[in-house]
């Protein structure tokens, strides 16, 4: 894992197409439980070099009901975006996350992760990556759904202040969802 973890963060592949250039965001650990699978480091996340390192970080942390520790303890959680690299400022928002990270480097992560027990699929990048056909419909469509994917995959919006408006408008989240993303976080921590 070392190894590994050590090639991607010399990882030189996008550097064309990084305004800020490369500096790979992702932690994991031989004995991570649970993968978060994101889209990419954003701007604040890139200076810091630290996953989830914002608001949207807060609020998913809220969303897992767990502590920043247990949530930076790589051994619990593997935090591994679809794009390793901040992809910059586009015309709403950042850029999507560069397409040539997840191919390149997310198999042989799992490889070396034997005890994963379930992958959050934050956003739609991840979830069409992983989700395949099984990721046709709205991203609505698929939270409201998220027990089609379980237990493998626990698929969610993403947590971005840029969401609130999906978040009021769609309250079930927070009041049904939430609740048992929260409970199987909690039994996965216990085992």
């Amino acid at each position: 894992m070392h190894q590994l973890l050590q090639e991607i963060s010399a990882c030189q592949i996008c550097v064309p197409h990084l305004e800020m250039g490369p500096r790979p965001v992702v932690s994991a650990h031989p004995q991570s439980k649970i993968a978060i699978i994101g889209q990419a480091p954003g701007r604040i996340v890139h200076l810091s070099g630290k996953p989830w390192d914002d608001k949207s970080g807060e609020k998913l942390r809220a969303w897992l009901g767990v502590t920043d520790a247990v949530f930076y303890d790589p051994a619990v959680f593997a935090l591994i975006p679809m794009g390793f690299c901040y992809p910059g400022k586009g015309k709403s928002g950042d850029l999507p996350p560069r397409k040539e990270c997840a191919p390149q480097w997310h198999a042989r992560l799992f490889e070396v992760m034997p005890q994963l027990d379930m992958c959050l699929l934050i956003g739609q990048y991840a979830q069409q990556y992983y989700l395949g056909k099984k990721a046709a419909g709205t991203l609505t469509s698929r939270v409201k759904n998220y027990a089609d994917y379980l237990p493998q995959y626990f698929v969610l919006p993403h947590p971005s202040p840029r969401n609130n408006i999906w978040r009021a408008k769609n309250a079930w989240f927070e009041a049904e969802v939430i609740p048992v993303l929260q409970q199987k976080v909690a039994h996965l921590l216990k085992e």
